[in-house]
């Protein structure tokens, strides 16, 4: 059998953004992920709010004061950006079209605010919503962090349900109770929308062009 060679043309990659209340496991999930997928690129969005313990600029976020976020709104280079928890989050424009546009699959963390205008600029991204199990659970894992007080935590709390009465505008919304049942969703998800028709169209063309021509 012989097995044609195809090079992914421009915009062949797959743009999957994931979202979740503050506390929904999000993180935990994405980490997951990526070592299942290590071919997949994760975003690395710009913030305005100082860094966690343990989290590193360029790698968790880029870290930049009001001043610099705001230079680099004006010249273009975030795709969306949104307030959020009183801080500003973003998403680089530049690096994020170069990506799929080389054929990478990339995984975008954002609020649902920042979800609904990637959705209007890039149609073809695949919008996934993570819910908690109950509210209780949630509140757990907010206390469980310790990096909040009582009265930051219940603004995240309100905000939580807030953003997820927005979850019927994602394309798939995941449980995540069980934590390794929902990284097998999130998996399953991310390997359906590699095989639509669509996409395997344009990732292996040549490979279509020569089994469908007519035998000469």
């Amino acid at each position: 059998m012989t097995v044609i060679a195809t090079n992914p043309p421009p915009a062949s990659g797959c743009l999957f953004v994931l979202a979740a209340p503050s506390g929904g496991g999000k993180t935990s999930l994405v980490r997951e992920l990526l070592l299942r997928e290590p071919g997949m690129r994760l975003s690395v969005s710009y913030t305005t709010r100082p860094p966690r313990p343990g989290e590193k600029d360029g790698v968790d976020y880029h870290f930049v004061d009001e001043a610099r976020f705001e230079a680099l709104e004006k010249a273009g280079e975030f795709l969306e950006h949104a307030y959020v928890h009183g801080n500003w989050y973003a998403t680089s424009a530049t690096w994020l079209k170069q990506q799929v546009a080389e054929g990478h699959d990339v995984l975008l963390e954002i609020d649902w605010q920042g979800a609904a205008q990637v959705r209007k600029l890039i149609p073809s991204a695949v919008l996934i919503f993570i819910l908690p199990p109950t509210l209780a659970s949630l509140k757990e894992r907010l206390e469980r962090r310790g990096q909040d007080s009582k009265e930051v935590i219940a603004r995240r709390m309100e905000a939580a349900r807030e953003e997820m009465r927005h979850c019927g505008q994602f394309d798939y919304v995941i449980m995540n109770q069980d934590f390794a049942r929902a990284v097998d969703d999130l998996s399953v998800i991310v390997r359906a929308a590699r095989l639509t028709a669509a996409r395997q169209q344009i990732r292996h063309a040549r490979l279509i062009a020569a089994l469908t021509q007519p035998d000469t």
